[in-house]
């Protein structure tokens, strides 16, 4: 029987005795419970289910089953998947189009990639940046992230209505405001667009003592925990959503980065810890993250 934790405490009376006090038998008392209790019990997990799928409508079966977990259910995964099946609880994904955000084809100088093999113990080891696009009712915005691949958190965001340089500069400055950065010690991962080649970010890293990295020409595999990222803001926040204006779409998208993806999304790759979580424990070996 599934139920949750906590409610087997031992009871009062035994079944033999209650049966005695309701003058019915033993037999007909199970018999009854097998008919009844069941269903409860699913009608119960049904209901638990919906209101986590609600609050979180694109997790997964398996995040919901932690989060299940962390309410006190035992629940098989197999059933879990069953019942959202049932239930047309599992979520969806769907395609859109994607207007092009990098530019590769410019003389500034293109840096090696070192991140390639870095796999980061701590926080403030290796940034990764990324830029992607937002659609507006009649227009396009842009955002530009730096996330830390340590534990996964956005530590730096900007958006504006054009891809010039300062797009990612201002996401750098509220990294480097945020961060207590030690130089020589960390590692800024991007691809070879434009607006991170430039000579005013390039130095403005080599200020901080940060060292810049850049991904293989026509490689999205070197930078893939940022476009992690940004499927999973398209998917959960982004394409369920109608933005009336920049304003509307950088308040909307800043409440999703900040309360939601940094403080209360889980992720796998955390032993299904948020990003904050996973920063304010102490790692052990057991909950290193995994290689992206």
């Amino acid at each position: 029987m599934t139920r949750p934790q906590g409610d087997g405490s031992a009871d009062a009376f035994s079944v033999e005795r209650l049966c005695d006090l309701a003058r019915v038998s033993r037999a007909g008392f199970y018999r009854r419970w097998g008919e009844t209790e069941p269903r409860r019990e699913e009608t119960a997990l049904r209901d638990v289910i919906q209101r986590l799928v609600l609050a979180n409508r694109f997790y997964g079966y398996r995040r919901i089953l932690v989060e299940l977990t962390r309410e006190g259910w035992r629940v098989n995964h197999k059933r879990l998947l069953r019942m959202m099946r049932e239930d047309n609880l599992l979520c969806l994904r769907k395609p859109a189009f994607k207007p092009p955000t990098t530019d590769s084809r410019h003389s500034w100088r293109v840096w090696p990639n070192l991140a390639k093999h870095l796999a980061p113990t701590e926080i403030n080891q290796l940034w990764v940046a990324d830029i992607t696009y937002v659609r507006l009712g009649e227009a396009f915005v842009y955002l530009a992230v730096i996330l830390d691949a340590f534990s996964r958190k956005v530590v730096g965001w900007a958006m504006a209505d054009h891809l010039r340089a300062e797009l990612a500069l201002d996401a750098l400055e509220m990294a480097l405001g945020a961060r207590e950065v030690t130089r020589g010690a960390l590692v800024h991962h991007s691809d070879r667009g434009v607006q991170y080649a430039r000579v005013d970010y390039i130095h403005r890293l080599e200020d901080a003592g940060i060292l810049p990295s850049m991904s293989r020409a026509g490689c999205p595999y070197d930078n893939a925990m940022a476009e992690s990222f940004m499927k999973t803001l398209k998917m959960e926040e982004v394409d369920a959503s109608q933005y009336r204006d920049l304003e509307h779409a950088r308040s909307a998208i800043g409440e999703f980065i900040e309360a939601v993806y940094n403080r209360q999304r889980l992720h796998s790759a955390l032993n299904y810890l948020s990003p904050t979580e996973f920063e304010d424990q102490k790692p052990t070996a057991a909950s290193q993250p995994r290689a992206a």
